[in-house]
């Protein structure tokens, strides 16, 4: 019977701030360890770096043997993973979870061999440093100047069963450095002095600490949410910060950012409860502020929904584990506080084993500050409404007196709460108080007996006219209270809708017209437009307005420039969406000089990066023709030595060659500049190709080795004589200096979908791929340093004038190795017109 396979294997880590600290040792003694209890422990691969402890500490563990692996000439050592798996053990001792595997074996990482491992059922015990997290390479090289090759995914570690930190203080790791107990004593002083200074290793050493503190926060929170543990467990200071967005809210981040800190790096959070119906919201200006401000202190910025605050303030306090809440003083009056509490006062009784802080403001305890806007109804309304409230009553009775067999006193009254509804949709609450009075008037004096009279005879007729007149009231409070948050709810969907137009725009518009129409249109305005200090019109859309002074409405924008609409002015209510348009216009703006400025730093760092590559390579490359020419003509002058014509013809040869070598130097440093400044004008004519070619190839050393064919049909093409000329130049004499001596280079000219191929093919060791287009970047010789011609300019040179004439110049693979070079250039057609 077979036995039953096993489930995943356990991966435990050992991590290190940096090497030296002791990750190897401790995993071998934890292998000793578990091997004295009885279980099947192999060590997998262990990479003991000489240290003769960490050697001595396998002891009599049984070790997996290695397994060699030659590749480019080189033999390598890699860890047996077939092997530990036919072996089967319980746990295998694997180190350096980092570490990249030579081609061929099966995996490329080693952190994809002990996947495997575990997915066989065999435990793993690992170690890793801190800077080898992908997360964290780019923290790590901005602290050590160094950039770890080799990095792990985070969340191979994060998934680990268990992981445990070997630390070590700088101190101690520097003195273990310099007792030879971490690299051999040639390593020493160059390790101290760059990866292992002070500095650097706190530094990785609270990297470490934060990272698995984080890691034991996440696991923290499992185990509640697994155990549905709702109470706050104050194992690190958590604060929540809840702002209104008010003037109070800038006091209230900077409370909490100051608690935090003397709490010893405790984290902060920024709360803004937004009502669920969207009525009543932040200014998204205002909103964005708070959010940077919170970020720049070290804090995170949150966002929920809930239409009860103190509610949502408590929930997110306890889903955060928070263990302090700051809330701003009321704004509220005390007489307001005492009949309805307000979030305070609710969260203070509710919050339970969680702080909180009543921080007073400016603002505490004023009134103005807790009003909040309702949309008004237009003057013509609330007239229609109090006629209708005053009149209508009257009205009414009439009808009703008319036909007063058909009706009795509770249906009369609800004729009359209709007409009490009615007015509070048209009017508001307050025609609709004026017709309920009126209406109980008419119900007591024309419809209870006595009629004709104000008494009233029956005690239950005037309880119900009371009673009326209460729920006449009340009905028209909850009507008016629905019309306008129908109002506001409509409102808020248009505002909505038009924030994320700006949000799209903001992700793909670039300049100003676009928001300016939009602006327009949501507006029901003639015309827009952006205007600078001193009535400067930078973009207008719609009707012109001439300067500020003729808008309707204007916004900030910046400090030197206001958004401006005409058309009507705008209610209050829309002056918050007005301000969004207007914070997107200044993001465009930003946008706008952003790119200008990167252009122009971009353009100062390319002609730095010229001028400091030709001073260099000129140094070197005109010092050597200039020294060949003189020695041999000193050499010719010298009257004490008796040349012979074979030398005098020899030196002679050597002068030519050199001035050769100047005269291509100088043209193509020429050709450089005049195609940096744009000044190379390209002369288009019909070309005859195979004469260009010849003409540029005749001028060569070793001209005698290229190959001219040429297509027919490409006999004839759209260039510029001249610079098709120096272009078959560069690239033919690039060719001639990287083919084998015995070899040829060819150029061809062929046609292709209408556009003519000037192909210059060489058999030479070639390019890789990933670094052709640096070949094309002036100043580059990639592989031509130790012939030390040059400056690498030619292929630079010929790229800008094929380009100037109207074509490409590109590099692909030779069929059987080498480099081709392909000038796509226009072809004439018969009528004489290039295509």
């Amino acid at each position: 019977m077979e036995t039953e396979a096993r489930q995943r294997g356990i991966l435990r880590v050992y991590l290190g701030a940096s090497p030296g600290v002791g990750k190897t040792f401790a995993m071998l003694d934890e292998g000793q360890r578990r091997a004295s209890r009885g279980t099947d422990v192999v060590v997998g691969f262990v990479e003991t770096h000489g240290r003769l402890h960490t050697a001595e500490q396998v002891a009599d563990l049984e070790v997996i043997p290695r397994r060699r692996i030659d590749y480019r000439g080189t033999s390598y050592e890699e860890m047996d993973l077939p092997a530990i798996l036919v072996r089967n053990p319980e746990v295998a001792l694997v180190d350096e979870l980092a570490h990249t595997n030579v081609t061929g074996t099966e995996n490329e990482k080693r952190w994809q061999d002990i996947e495997t491992l575990l997915d066989a059922g065999i435990c793993v015990i690992t170690t890793v440093n801190i800077q080898h997290l992908e997360s964290l390479n780019d923290v790590v090289e901005s602290i050590t100047g160094i950039r770890q090759r080799e990095t792990v995914p985070d969340k191979i570690v994060r998934q680990a069963d268990a992981i445990e930190l070997v630390d070590m203080s700088p101190q101690s790791l520097r003195r273990r450095m310099a007792h030879g107990n971490i690299y051999s004593a040639d390593k020493i002083d160059a390790a101290m002095s760059q990866f292992f200074r002070e500095g650097n290793l706190t530094a990785l050493r609270e990297l470490a600490l934060l990272w698995l503190a984080d890691r034991v926060d996440e696991g923290m929170d499992r185990y509640r949410d697994q155990h549905q543990i709702d109470s706050t467990w104050a194992a690190r200071e958590r604060l929540v910060v809840a702002v209104t967005g008010g003037p109070e809210s800038e006091v209230l981040l900077r409370r909490a950012a100051r608690i935090a800190s003397r709490t010893g790096g405790g984290a902060w959070m920024a709360l803004y409860v937004t009502r669920g119906d969207g009525l009543v919201q932040m200014d998204p200006a205002r909103l964005h502020k708070l959010h940077a401000m919170t970020e720049d202190m070290g804090g995170s910025f949150h966002t929920v929904v809930g239409d009860d605050a103190a509610t949502a303030i408590l929930d997110f306090a306890r889903a955060e584990n928070a263990t302090q809440i700051i809330i701003g003083a009321s704004r509220r009056g005390r007489l307001s506080t005492l009949v309805n509490p307000g979030i305070g006062e609710i969260v203070i009784a509710e919050s339970g084993d969680i702080d909180v802080h009543i921080v007073t403001h400016d603002q505490a305890r004023r009134k103005k500050g807790n009003v909040r806007a309702t949309p008004e109804l237009g003057r013509r309304r609330r007239l229609l409404g109090y006629a209708v409230g005053i009149l209508g009553p009257f009205v009414l009775s009439g009808l009703l007196l008319v036909t007063p067999d058909f009706h009795g006193l509770p249906t009369e009254s609800l004729f009359f709460m209709g007409l009490v509804v009615a007015t509070a949709l048209i009017g508001g609450l307050r025609p609709a108080v004026v017709q309920a009075l009126v209406s109980g008037f008419c119900l007591n004096f024309f419809f209870t007996p006595p009629t004709g009279k104000i008494t009233i005879a029956s005690g239950e007729n005037a309880f119900a006219l009371v009673l009326f007149v209460i729920v006449a009231i009340a009905v028209s409070s909850v009507v008016d209270l629905a019309a306008r948050r129908t109002a506001q709810a409509e409102k808020a969907s248009a505002e909505a809708d038009a924030l994320t137009v700006l949000s799209h725009n903001l992700l793909h518009a670039h300049d100003f017209p676009e928001l300016l129409a939009s602006a327009c249109e949501l507006f029901g305005m003639r015309g827009a437009a952006i205007i600078a200090t001193g009535d400067h019109v930078r973009k207008a859309y719609g009707a012109p307005i001439a300067a500020l002074a003729d808008a309707d409405v204007s916004v900030k924008i910046d400090d030197e420039s206001r958004l401006a609409l005409i058309g009507r002015p705008l209610p209050a209510a829309d002056q918050r969406l007005l301000k969004a348009y207007a914070a997107h216009a200044a993001v465009i703006g930003e946008r706008r000089r952003a790119a200008a400025e990167s252009g122009e730093r971009h353009a100062l760092e390319e002609a730095d990066r010229t001028r400091t590559a030709l001073l260099a390579a000129v140094s070197h490359d005109l010092r050597s023709p200039l020294a060949a020419v003189k020695a041999a003509i000193s050499s010719l002058r010298n009257t004490d030595i008796d040349w012979s014509p074979e030398d005098e013809e020899a030196l002679l040869a050597t002068v030519e060659e050199s001035a050769d070598r100047l005269d291509d130097l100088v043209a193509n440093l020429l050709d450089m500049s005049r195609l940096q400044m744009g000044a190379v004008k390209a002369h288009v004519d019909e070309v005859e190709v195979e004469g260009v070619i010849r003409d540029a190839v005749s001028s060569l050393a070793g001209s005698e080795r290229v190959v001219v064919d040429i297509d027919p049909a490409a006999a004839l093409i759209a260039a510029d004589a001249g610079l098709l000329e120096r272009v078959v130049a560069n690239l033919v004499a690039n060719a001639l200096s990287y083919a084998p001596e015995n070899t040829s280079v060819r150029v061809d000219a062929s046609v292709l979908a209408g556009r003519a191929l000037i192909r210059v093919v060489d058999t030479g060791p070639g390019v890789p791929p990933a670094e052709r287009d640096r070949l094309f970047e002036p100043f580059q010789r990639l592989g031509d340093v130790p012939r030390g011609e040059g400056v690498g300019l030619g292929l630079a040179v010929a790229r800008g004038l094929t380009e100037a004439m109207g074509g490409t110049l590109s590099a692909e693979d030779t069929p059987g190795g080498g480099l081709t070079f392909v000038a796509d250039l226009p072809l004439r057609t018969a009528d004489g017109d290039a295509q």
